[in-house]
């Protein structure tokens, strides 16, 4: 399999999953031709052209050769200058890596991170929020946080890659897709009744069971395990956490409890003041059950896959035998 190969594949299944709908997605896309032609000839020099095909601007491939064939990846969440370093040690000690991926994004892609954002609104929508209401939220938002990326020197990992010629990529919210689309249909299936029906629902999954050993266990942060749960959201996707002004709107739209990776202590602080309960599966360990439910579908039997940075190698065949 190809680096292209690989990428294309994550995307491909990254827009199947999208929590919007595959239509919703293809007006993105649409809507970035558009904003292409629209362009004055100089400005088109710097359009990224992979925003035809490719709707979530966290997921690139930032470094290398894209037709190279792969047989051995080093993947982890977080793959920053001590993971290339990692990865050149590793070829030093005659296990040579063809690709470093990340979940989350580096480089361009995390200079990115905010336009992919946007998604959230029809997210909401599909959750029952006028979208007038989640596009002005989200739109406060998503330039808090485009302030707040602009500062960081982004390249350092993928100068690292460069220097020692590895290849190097990033996916992260076709990741988070496959997460959130799995555990929102696992959650309306079971149909739990109470809030620790829930918790007993994520902590049957491998991922989540391996995070309890790690003292990091699914955990109820606002409201009780004796909560009747109502609707349920689960909120794992589109490129970081959303306005903290939203929890009135999904209050009022009947959503009683909120599944998600991670909050901050202000939004909690609003979930609480508008009754909905919050449960965090976790962080690392729901990237992990994204990145694994995604590599399952973009991999075969002939790629080896070298498990770093907390991310924890389960495939398919692994968690039906544990669940």
């Amino acid at each position: 399999m190809r680096i292209r190969d690989f990428y294309e594949r994550a995307v491909k299944y990254g827009i199947e999953a999208d929590p919007r709908g595959v239509d919703e997605v293809g007006e993105d896309l649409k809507r970035s031709k558009k904003d292409y032609e629209s362009l004055k000839d100089k400005e088109k020099d710097f359009f990224d052209n992979e925003r035809f095909t490719n709707p979530y601007a966290d997921t690139r491939i930032l470094f290398g050769d894209e037709e190279k064939e792969i047989k051995r990846i080093l993947l982890g969440i977080d793959m920053e200058v001590g993971e290339v370093l990692l990865a050149d040690r590793l070829a030093e000690r005659g296990t040579p890596v063809d690709l470093i991926v990340a979940h989350h994004p580096e480089g361009r892609a995390m200079a990115e991170l905010h336009d992919v954002m946007d998604m959230q609104a029809g997210i909401l929508l599909k959750q029952g929020v006028p979208i007038h209401v989640a596009e002005n939220l989200m739109a406060e938002r998503v330039k808090e946080v485009e302030r707040r990326l602009r500062p960081v020197n982004h390249t350092r990992s993928v100068d690292a890659a460069r220097l020692l010629n590895i290849p190097f990529m990033c996916m992260h919210t076709p990741s988070d897709n496959l997460v959130t689309t799995y555990l929102q249909d696992l959650i309306e299936k079971e149909n739990p009744r109470y809030t620790s029906e829930v918790l007993d629902i994520l902590n049957a999954i491998p991922e989540y069971e391996d995070a309890r050993k790690e003292a990091v266990a699914p955990s109820m942060t606002v409201g009780t395990k004796e909560r009747r749960v109502g609707k349920v959201f689960v909120d794992m996707t589109g490129g970081t956490g959303g306005s903290k002004k939203i929890f009135d709107s999904l209050s009022t739209a009947g959503v009683g409890t909120v599944v998600g990776m991670h909050i901050s202590e202000e939004h909690r602080k609003e979930a609480q003041k508008h009754h909905i309960n919050v449960i965090l599966a976790g962080h690392i360990s729901s990237d992990t059950l994204g990145l694994n439910l995604l590599l399952d579908k973009i991999i075969d039997d002939n790629t080896e896959v070298l498990a770093c940075s907390g991310f924890r190698r389960i495939t398919a065949k692994e968690r039906e035998k544990r669940s």
